[in-house]
């Protein structure tokens, strides 16, 4: 795979800005081959009139939507967010209620798919919150303020069948037994 490949295949999935060298550590090129193969994409983008763009801003780059369709952008996720829940984000939603502070790679084992979309449409509805662990260089996932409002609890410990869900040791076994395999 190329780096310009590869670049935009982290980018899409990525939920942040990532700086050059974040992202010529996980493609193993240099800053400057990472700024100069984002440069090229930008320009492919722009060539072809692609719905993508490159966002640049102090050496933190991101995937996004092309300005032109940002209209359509606006009301499609105006329906995204007031809209009803899928059922998949309803089920991370649920395991981040029950087991949260949660890593997306955690969930993703429990779920067996990708989460990245619908850790973005949930943090888009401000349903969970999202922390960075410096120790451990990863996100985790908690639900939010708005979350418990709507269900009116005071506390994810007010949930149904919480002490019992949340402490449920076979789901700790398969995410011990996951870690093993890798």
């Amino acid at each position: 795979m190329n780096l310009k490949t590869s670049l935009e295949s982290i980018l899409f999935v990525s939920l942040k800005p990532l700086s050059s060298n974040k992202l010529g550590a996980i493609c193993g090129a240099k800053a400057k081959e990472v700024e100069e193969a984002l440069t090229e994409l930008a320009s492919d983008y722009r060539e072809r009139g692609a719905g993508l763009t490159i966002i640049e801003n102090n050496k933190e780059y991101q995937l996004s939507t092309a300005i032109e369709s940002a209209d359509l952008i606006k009301d499609y996720l105006k329906d995204e967010t007031s809209g009803e829940l899928s059922q998949p984000s309803l089920e991370a939603l649920t395991i981040i209620a029950y087991r949260g502070p949660i890593a997306k790679t955690e969930l993703e084992k429990i779920r067996g798919i990708n989460c990245s979309l619908i850790i973005r449409n949930l943090l888009l509805r401000s349903l969970i919150e999202e922390k960075f662990d410096k120790q451990k260089n990863e996100n985790y996932y908690t639900v939010s303020h708005d979350f418990l409002r709507f269900l009116g609890i005071s506390s994810v410990k007010d949930l149904p069948d919480f002490d019992k869900l949340s402490a449920l040791k076979v789901i700790d076994r398969f995410l011990e037994s996951e870690e093993e395999s890798i």
